[in-house]
């Protein structure tokens, strides 16, 4: 399960800034601004070391095509026919259709799609259709494609939301993503539940790798392998996982390669738990990657995994923070204020660091999460254990780029909050991803016979508000001190008042006018901010404060809160644990859907006078192989150079894996 960054940073449109002796991209378009994130260390590595990487990485980027045809079935020939024009048109490329097209291309670009990639409506093109006709006809695209994508980007009511969670309707029909097709939520519910054992101890993740379509009447199941959908990319995938394979560290990381191959060749799902069990396993060697389709939060039902990969690398020294609590995670457990009955007698196979990102592939690019805590199925976990990482680089950069942007200035209640922030909110920010994906994820137990899926939509918000909750609440646990990982008692107080002041007022930004909280990792801050606020009003713990005419939040009692999160956590993981869907209804509904106006209206007025972008995103560095004259890899060197439309281009050119109709 990934996380991603909460908060906002300064940028200045096409700007490149120099920080300790590295220059990152500080692009504006839209909502969105282009971060770099350095690789330190890579050129330290061994040869053997640099070539493994260089094939990983080259995995990891070939999976591209298959996360734009997940999130949505016109995405692919879309994408053609706006890369056409950017690159081909030759009218006036100064006019405000042609500019307000290569914005919308590179939102395209950003979120995989033609839906933005975290509040999952679609884009509205500044641009006319007639001009786009035009355009699109002077450059050789296909009138037929031309006419067929035409209504899908500027027809309003087709396709409006990529992932719909909205109560009362069918979630798979008005979600355009691209895993059903012609199929409504109850049938697909169906046809899941009746594949299902409740007696098996060790159920497979029905339907991660498949659409689910209807044809001649009748329900199918269309997997993705290397020879049947999706097979053009995840042939040159394995092809390229075989060459990176002789350069893997031990062994045991190649029989992981080779499990891996075999999954995509087959597309067996217990072939697929059996390499997450060696995956999770493999902790020895310095390099790490993820490939595959992983996360399922574009999924309405939380089933279907969309496509990512991560190439990484050890932070040995940073590392050290996470292995310590990985090391502690018994007594974590067993102190736990959940019902002991939900909580792991013994907790195995717990291990944790902190990595550097050499690339990002999928869904995990160019907007990444900070963390993950992997494999998901719940039994694994359970017996085998997980890998939970921290992404070191990635936050340093994020952490770089939010200085000096005004707007902790802007939105915290006090010059004292706002000291004991930029005192202690990196490193409390940092912990608490460490005790989310380490310890959170990793915590608690089902019940004997409860479906993992019990909770359908609602799974991922209860899910990451479980990990949230245990990361709060023992972010401030004496032992943490104990432990040496914080220097004062009092600096999980920087990390409990930027979470509420998150979760009650500034997420809002990310949310367009009207609109509700749709979004998983956004629904369960909301949830755990707002159910603390309520039930926290006869102590007065936290409240909303006005203020020369503008709302901040107030944390009156730390040590309160910090009980309010253990009481929540105790409720979240009894709803999990049971496998309660209507107590997850109840709980994401009531506190995490539902957004004031007025609130919304004056959060969004104050933040748009400091000129931010709500979203981030990374350009990748480029990898280039050095060879002799046999063809021999003698050295792999790295460039952070690439714009961003260079570098997505590039990735159409040498990447486009997949024809325009993938059906």
């Amino acid at each position: 399960m990934a996380i991603s960054l909460a908060m906002a940073a300064p940028a200045a449109a096409q700007t490149t800034e120099q920080t300790d002796d590295f220059a990152y991209n500080n692009e504006r378009f839209a909502d969105l601004q282009m971060l770099r994130y350095k690789v330190e260390g890579f050129e330290r590595l061994s040869l053997r070391q640099k070539t493994f990487i260089y094939y990983l990485q080259e995995a990891a980027l070939t999976g591209r095509d298959i996360l734009f045809d997940q999130n949505g079935r016109f995405n692919l020939r879309i994408r053609h026919a706006l890369e056409r024009i950017y690159t081909d048109y030759k009218g006036d490329r100064t006019s405000a259709d042609f500019q307000a097209l290569t914005v919308y291309l590179k939102r395209v670009w950003f979120s995989s799609g033609i839906h933005h990639h975290y509040g999952s409506e679609k884009f509205e093109p500044g641009f006319s259709e007639e001009f786009f006709h035009q355009a699109a006809q002077s450059v050789g695209v296909a009138p037929s494609l031309i006419n067929e994508i035409c209504p899908v980007m500027f027809n309003p009511d087709i396709m409006p939301k990529r992932v719909n969670l909205a109560e009362g309707q069918d979630l798979v029909l008005t979600s355009a993503s691209n895993y059903y097709r012609d199929v409504t939520q109850q049938e697909a519910e169906d046809f899941y539940t009746a594949q299902k054992d409740p007696n098996d101890p060790h159920p497979v993740m029905f339907g991660m790798n498949s659409r689910l379509v209807k044809e001649n009447g009748r329900i199918v199941e269309k997997k993705w392998t290397t020879t049947t959908l999706y097979g053009p990319a995840l042939a040159r995938i394995v092809n390229l996982l075989r060459l990176a394979r002789p350069y893997a560290e031990d062994a045991d990381q190649q029989a992981v390669i080779d499990k891996l191959i075999e999954f995509y060749t087959t597309g067996d799902l217990h072939t697929f738990d059996q390499y997450t069990i060696l995956w999770a396993g493999n902790t020895a060697p310095l390099i790490d990657f993820v490939n595959g389709f992983t996360e399922c939060y574009g999924d309405p039902l939380g089933l279907k995994c969309s496509w990512e990969s991560i190439v990484n690398f050890k932070d040995l020294e940073a590392t050290k923070r996470t292995e310590t609590l990985s090391q502690n995670a018994q007594w974590f457990e067993d102190h736990s204020p959940v019902d002991p009955r939900f909580r792991k007698e013994k907790v195995k196979g717990i291990s944790a660091k902190v990595i550097t990102a050499a690339i990002l592939g999928g869904d995990l690019y160019p907007s990444s999460a900070i963390g993950i805590n992997l494999p998901n199925s719940d039994w694994v976990r359970r017996e085998h254990g997980s890998k939970s990482v921290t992404i070191g680089n990635l936050t340093d950069a994020y952490n770089k780029a939010a200085r000096g942007s005004g707007f902790l200035d802007e939105f915290a209640i006090d010059q004292a909050t706002i000291d004991l922030v930029r005192q202690y909110g990196d490193l409390t920010d940092d912990l608490h991803t460490d005790l989310h994906e380490c310890l959170g994820h990793g915590s608690g137990r089902l019940l004997p016979g409860v479906d993992p899926d019990s909770l359908k939509a609602y799974g991922s918000t209860i899910e990451e508000a479980r990990a949230d909750l245990f990361g709060l609440y023992y972010v401030a646990d004496p032992k943490l001190r104990e432990l040496g990982l914080v220097p004062s008692d009092e600096a999980y107080k920087a990390q409990y008042y930027t979470y509420m002041q998150n979760g009650l007022l500034t997420q809002l930004v990310r949310i367009q006018p009207g609109n509700n909280i749709e979004e998983a990792h956004m629904r369960n801050r909301a949830l755990i901010a707002h159910w603390c606020l309520e039930h926290g009003k006869k102590d007065n713990v936290v409240e909303f404060v006005r203020r020369d005419g503008k709302t901040y939040v107030r944390v009156n009692d730390y040590v309160k809160l910090r009980d309010l999160f253990g009481q929540l956590l105790a409720e979240i993981q009894r709803v999990k644990s049971e496998g309660d869907f209507a107590g997850a209804q109840a709980l994401v509904e009531q506190y995490g859907v539902k957004v004031d106006p007025e609130l919304h209206r004056e959060v969004l007025e104050r933040y748009q006078r400091l000129n931010l972008a709500p979203y981030k995103g990374f350009i990748n560095p480029v990898y280039t192989a050095v060879r002799d004259a046999q063809g021999n890899i003698t050295d792999v060197t790295i460039d952070y150079s690439e714009a961003y439309d260079q570098q997505m281009l590039r990735y159409s050119r040498d990447y486009s894996t997949l024809p325009l109709v993938n059906d």
